[in-house]
């Protein structure tokens, strides 16, 4: 694959170029929610963006573009546009100090909720007024390593976009259904056949006395909440059950991604065992 930009007689583009000033400011949230895409930052994130159809532009320094030929000849098979940049122009897209060379444009993958659920999912993370993007992008990577059909981004959520949350997704974010709700949607959870449970340090009931009792083994949605104030009194209230993560040292708690993590493998693991014994 050659990595002569798309146009004759372009040298690679430079920071100053319109079309990477243009792309730049999709690092800024109202442009994103304007244009309906975003940036994603590395191979890995690209690949996975081609992957499901959603890159729309590959940026890359040439030592990049030849390097991971493959990924440049995959965009232009799906008519994406290839633009090579000056190290300068890399620099203006990317956020991390140190870069891997490639920075996809990409459409973004929203789900409304009702087409989420009528998939039937058995496990769906609802991240409730969550504004850390790192966090957020961790929970959303380890909805996907748990199995999670949706990751739902509810209330004044943080944007799933946020470049931060992309690289902490380290692309699950284009393997499960991203959803964003003005809210978190327990009516339309529960009627889809969803027990909803709230993650909560403050919970009558203990996660593991729950597994022990059979209670995870139902399709789930867990709520997690912010790690500075927690879920809302109103989503605590309208959840099936309260459930706290036992601590059985001496930390005060575990941080959102822990405790989410935690929760959503012991969901999982009921999940697959209840499958197992049917199949006996």
């Amino acid at each position: 694959m050659s990595s002569s930009p798309s146009r004759p007689g372009d040298g690679p583009y430079t920071a100053r170029t319109p079309r990477v000033v243009a792309a730049r400011r999709l690092r800024r949230r109202a442009e994103r929610d304007e244009t309906g895409r975003f940036l994603a930052e590395g191979p890995q994130a690209v690949r996975e963006a081609l992957a499901v159809g959603k890159v729309r532009e590959l940026f890359g320094v040439e030592s990049a573009l030849s390097r991971y030929s493959d990924l440049a000849a995959a965009a232009e098979a799906t008519g994406a546009r290839v633009s090579p940049v000056t190290d300068d122009g890399l620099a203006a897209l990317a956020e991390t100090v140190h870069p891997q060379g490639l920075v996809a444009v990409c459409d973004q993958l929203d789900v409304p909720l009702p087409e989420a659920l009528a998939r039937r999912p058995r496990l769906v993370a609802v991240l409730a007024e969550v504004r850390d993007p790192g966090n957020a992008g961790t929970v959303l990577r380890t909805a996907d390593a748990a199995g999670a059909g949706a990751v739902v981004f509810a209330g004044d959520a943080v944007d799933p976009y946020n470049g931060k949350c992309v690289r902490a997704s380290a692309g699950s974010l284009f393997h499960v259904d991203v959803v964003r709700s003005a809210d978190a949607a327990i009516v339309a959870l529960k009627a889809s056949g969803l027990q909803v449970l709230a993650a909560t340090g403050y919970g009558d009931a203990d996660l593991d006395d729950l597994a022990d009792q059979g209670g995870l083994t139902a399709p789930t949605a867990w709520l997690f909440g912010s790690e500075a104030h927690g879920l809302p009194d109103e989503l605590i209230e309208a959840a099936d059950a309260r459930v706290r993560v036992p601590l059985h040292g001496r930390a005060e708690s575990l941080n959102l991604a822990a405790a989410a993590a935690v929760c959503l493998y012991a969901s999982a693991r009921a999940q697959t065992a209840r499958r197992r014994l049917s199949r006996l």
